[in-house]
């Protein structure tokens, strides 16, 4: 298949989770973080996430810095990437920050379970919305509907079911973790890769490629995956 190339990129405390038990979007990047996300976002022709976050969260994934944006503008680019949405049921709020903040393109995938009139407002406030599974969005129907919209580098942001999808299905390049540290604990947090799981001997495997230790305290990885189709 012909997909873009696609990276994961997430901050996790030192026991793997990516939110507290309350899942409110906690705090976790330190401030250096924060600039190093927003120069990947500037980077990246888009910026996916999936329902959970989509819907409980209501992110923006605009780039925040001025500059950067300007020099998007200059490549000739918009000044901020485009917005992507995996939801089986494409719920949103049409006036809320996935939708609105920007400008920037919104590109939604989503399933036969979202309403007919749910898909005509979305269209109609200029989301670009593609159907594509019943039960759950085929990610590699996905994947290959962004290359066909342009879409070259791909950033994923979360939750932790898609980023488990995307990596069971071998259809992730890199992986960037900033581990902060700090610990949350939880059975029920969500850590980076959600899901079913995995059996040991379907565990992915990856090669690290990176590391850096940060003034700050935190942890900077990146890897590479061993064996992406």
């Amino acid at each position: 298949m012909t997909r873009p190339f696609v990276f994961i990129n997430a901050a996790v405390t030192a026991d793997g989770k990516m939110d507290t038990f309350e899942r409110k979007g906690a705090a976790i990047s330190s401030g250096r973080d924060k600039e190093r996300v927003d120069r990947l976002r500037a980077e990246a022709d888009a910026v996916m996430v999936g329902g959970r976050t989509l819907l409980d969260e209501d992110p923006g994934l605009t780039v925040k810095s001025a500059a950067l944006r300007a020099e998007r503008v200059v490549r000739g680019l918009a000044p901020n990437p485009a917005k992507v949405g995996v939801v089986t049921r494409a719920d949103l709020n049409p006036e809320g920050k996935f939708m609105t903040a920007g400008p920037a393109r919104v590109v939604i995938f989503t399933t036969s379970q979202t309403s007919e009139d749910i898909l005509e407002t979305l269209r109609s406030r200029g989301a670009e919305v593609f159907v594509r599974g019943d039960s759950r969005v085929d990610l590699n129907q996905a994947l290959e509907g962004l290359y066909d919209l342009g879409i070259r580098r791909l950033m994923v942001e979360g939750g932790g079911t898609l980023i488990f999808e995307l990596l069971r299905l071998r259809l992730v390049d890199e992986l960037s973790l900033y581990v902060a540290p700090l610990v949350f604990g939880g059975a029920s947090a969500p850590t980076l890769a959600g899901g079913p799981g995995l059996v040991r001997d379907e565990a992915i495997p990856l090669q690290l490629v990176d590391a850096e230790e940060w003034e700050d305290g935190g942890v900077l990885l990146r890897y590479r995956m061993q064996n992406t189709l």
